[in-house]
């Protein structure tokens, strides 16, 4: 299973051959008069790669931009924050994958006019605790009040700077008067899950932060957590956000980008055709996989 994507800027080279090659007859990039492949600029996408919602829709987006004449560069980014800290100062000019209503809805008020919000491509993210299914007494968040000493006063969490962990720290925790029993233990996603994989594996106790659509939720047997309160907010979308002007300098993506919509189940099966089904480094692969299996599923380019 793969946790963890190590992407960097020096790979963009050998993504775009491999897009390329995957490239059918009947979409191949712009031309000119002259037979040349028209080049359309450089975008630059910004992403968290460990939260593989946007690491998924960045190489699909790698795979569609390319085939209209873009190039397309990888910016991993180890924290959503100094994503759209980047966005605003237009050093990357797009987050693949944002969760601007809610999530990250404290980084929209800091940076959002300066960010242009170009679309929304899923409608169904939500925020969750979860524990592993077999915990029988256990289907609240109300429910670990007094539990502390099952999951050694620990909730695993993911990375410092997620809104989950914010939305954590200062709603959940406070919400249902579980602070002072339970720490929330931040690193990464890849140590989280790794926790969740270790103790699921020995049939032990914990409590880990997640959120849904995650392949995770599928590939673990967890069940998600009622939280009766609301304190991780509703359901929320998913967003392609650009620096300030992205509609001008590059309209044809905008527009492609703008029409993409994936239902539960064709995001479901990207994330998983991606994450689990092809092995760390063969992302693009993966997409090419998707999209053929998928036909239907993506606006039409028109070069």
């Amino acid at each position: 299973m793969n946790l963890t994507k190590k992407i960097g800027a020096t790979v963009s080279a050998l993504v775009l051959g491999l897009s390329l090659a995957a490239c059918g007859a009947d979409s191949e990039p712009t031309t000119g008069t002259d037979g040349a492949t028209e080049d359309l600029g450089t975008i630059n996408l910004g992403f968290v790669a460990s939260w593989t919602d946007g690491l998924s829709t960045a190489y699909l987006l790698d795979n569609q931009l390319t085939k209209m004449g873009y190039t397309v560069e990888m910016d991993e980014i180890g924290d959503a924050a100094l994503i759209y800290a980047a966005l605003s100062k237009g050093d990357v000019d797009m987050y693949p994958s944002a969760w601007p209503e809610v999530t990250h809805a404290d980084y929209m008020k800091t940076y959002g006019d300066k960010i242009d919000d170009i679309g929304t491509y899923y409608d169904n993210a939500q925020l969750t605790w979860a524990v592993p299914e077999y915990m029988d007494d256990v289907n609240s968040i109300e429910d670990l009040k007094g539990m502390g000493a099952e999951f050694g006063g620990k909730v695993i969490g993911i990375e410092p700077g997620a809104g989950l962990t914010k939305a954590s720290l200062e709603n959940v925790l406070p919400d249902y008067e579980l602070k002072g029993e339970y720490e929330l233990v931040t690193s990464s996603t890849p140590a989280m899950l790794a926790e969740l994989k270790k103790a699921t594996g020995a049939e032990k106790s914990i409590v880990v932060t997640l959120w849904q659509p995650f392949w995770a939720n599928a590939a673990f047997p967890v069940k998600t957590l009622e939280d009766p309160k609301g304190a991780l907010g509703g359901a929320e979308g998913l967003h392609f956000l650009g620096k300030t002007g992205f509609a001008d300098e590059y309209p044809d993506a905008a527009k492609w980008i703008s029409e993409l919509k994936l239902d539960d189940a064709q995001y479901g099966s990207l994330e998983d055709t991606v994450v689990n089904q092809y092995e760390e480094g063969q992302e693009a692969e993966a997409v090419s996989a998707w999209i053929e299996e998928n036909p239907d599923v993506l606006p039409e380019i028109k070069n």
